[in-house]
This record gives C-alpha cells, sequence and structure tokens, in this order.
C-alpha cells in the first residue's frame, strides 16, 4: 500500500474525493496516513479527523515562529514549512505527497528526495494559466479575461518550478457565455474530484517498486 501524505489549505474537497475513493474501492492503491495543513481552520482538518486520519498544521508561524515568521521573505517561509513537512514524512516513511489545495510552493529538499512522488491539483489547463499568483478564483478570472472556449483542471507532477512539471491528467469543461469565476468553478470542481483520483493512481503506477 503507498502510503500518502495530503496538503491542504482550504475546504479540502478533493481531499475528501480521495478519502472517498480510499473507502469504498476494493482496488485502491493508497493509504492517507496524515493530512498536512497549511491554516489551522482549514475545514479540510475537519474532513481528515472525521475519517481517523491524523492532521498537523505547518504554517510559517508553527515552524518559524511569529516574530521570525513576520520578517522572512516569501522564499525563506516557503522553505522553512517545506523542511517541517519533509521532517513529518520522513518520520512516517511516506511513500508519495498530495498537493490538494495546497497554497503554499515546496521549495528544497523534498523536491529531490520526493521527485516524480509529489503532485499537485491545478484548476486550469496548464501550460496556460500556471505559475505564481495563478489559484482559486485568480486562475478562472484570468480563463474569462483571454476569452478562452474551455478551461478544467490539471495534476502534474511537482518539480523545483510552478505548475511546471509533468502533466498525468487533464479533464475539460467548456466555458460558456455569461459564466463568471464562480459558475465556471462549479462546472470545474467535479471534474477536480475525478482528476485527483485518477494522477494519484498514475503516479503510484509509475512508482511501484517503492510500494510501503
Amino acid at each position: 500500500m503507498f502510503s500518502l501524505a495530503v496538503l491542504v489549505s482550504g475546504g479540502g474537497t478533493n481531499l475528501q474525493a480521495l478519502i472517498d475513493f480510499e473507502k469504498s474501492s476494493s482496488c485502491c492503491p493508497y493509504r492517507i496516513d496524515v493530512v498536512i495543513s497549511s491554516a489551522k481552520n482549514a475545514f479540510a482538518l475537519e474532513r481528515a479527523a472525521a475519517a481517523g486520519i491524523e492532521t498537523l498544521v505547518k504554517s510559517p508561524f508553527s515552524v518559524m515562529g511569529k516574530e521570525r515568521a513576520l520578517s522572512a521573505s516569501r522564499e525563506e517561509k516557503n522553505r522553512a514549512v517545506s523542511d517541517a513537512i519533509l521532517e513529518e514524512c520522513r518520520k512516517r516513511n511516506i511513500s508519495g505527497i498530495v498537493c490538494a489545495g495546497y497554497l503554499s510552493v515546496l521549495q528544497g529538499d523534498i523536491i529531490s528526495e520526493y521527485r516524480g512522488r509529489i503532485v499537485n491539483l491545478h484548476p486550469a489547463l496548464l501550460p496556460k494559466f500556471g505559475g505564481r499568483g495563478m489559484w482559486g478564483h485568480h486562475v478562472h478570472e484570468a480563463v474569462l479575461a483571454a476569452h478562452e472556449t474551455e478551461s478544467g483542471c490539471t495534476v502534474h507532477l511537482v518539480d523545483s518550478g510552478c505548475d511546471t512539471g509533468s502533466i498525468l491528467v487533464q479533464k475539460k469543461v467548456p466555458v460558456l457565455s455569461g459564466d463568471t469565476p464562480e459558475s465556471l468553478y462549479e462546472r470545474i470542481a467535479p471534474k477536480e474530484h475525478e482528476a485527483i483520483v485518477e494522477g494519484v493512481c498514475k503516479m503510484i503506477e509509475g512508482n511501484r517498486g517503492i510500494l510501503k
């Protein structure tokens, strides 16, 4: 069984999709061992607790302390949190990492140590509308402003860039006349739930030699 750490920041609907598949499918190849949030009030933590999954919070404040976090650069904060997550994954012998609505950027040793074993869900059809600042409603606003005829979501491997890793799964939806960022997201969300499960399973299939 492939042991997973799932990284979250918000409501956790994609985490819920992973939990539901694990509990309902006899052929599920993974086990979620820990959910790590960048925010202490993320509802995803409640979803994990309800499923009996260990939860942790790793934010700049919790990892660096308030005083240091307030004066640190974004890169310093991302690196400190990434290193703390790596330490927790090492402790638990985690096989792979899933960024499911995780709003920070992983940096440093975690990228090399888990190369090919970290996946991220992005709410657009990469390589368009990726990179820093492209998250949540910002992505959907950019898609509509560009007058795209379709959008969707992408699950990709995480590398040292931002939304630049190899694509595993994409799901598409049409962009309709009169769409708002909210209405577009409502059509994409169910596709995200499908894509995150498919993408994790593909990542695991490519790493069969290290099942734990």
